[in-house]
């Protein structure tokens, strides 16, 4: 059985780093910014990529590379695909 000090910290390492909870704010207000453009402009592909930006951190884990690749990948089609 575990005592209350390993129980604390294996509960400790559980949580998400500042980085990650920075990252995941950070792309998901792109995100909201991304979605209410594509509405306001009727640019559907602007629109789901906002929604994607918004949504994907649920899906990284705790990853907080992963999270910040995936982002930079969202944001730069983002770029590309907005004024279609």
């Amino acid at each position: 059985m575990m005592d209350e000090q390993e129980l604390q910290a294996t509960l400790f390492s559980m949580l998400p780093t500042p980085a990650y909870i920075f990252g995941a704010l950070l792309f998901g207000i792109i995100g909201f910014a991304a979605y209410r453009y594509g509405k306001k402009m009727e640019q559907t592909k602007c629109k789901w990529l906002g929604i994607a930006l918004m949504l994907y951190p649920y899906l990284t884990g705790s990853d907080t590379r992963w999270l910040y690749a995936t982002g930079t990948v969202l944001c730069a089609a983002l770029y590309i695909y907005r004024n279609e």
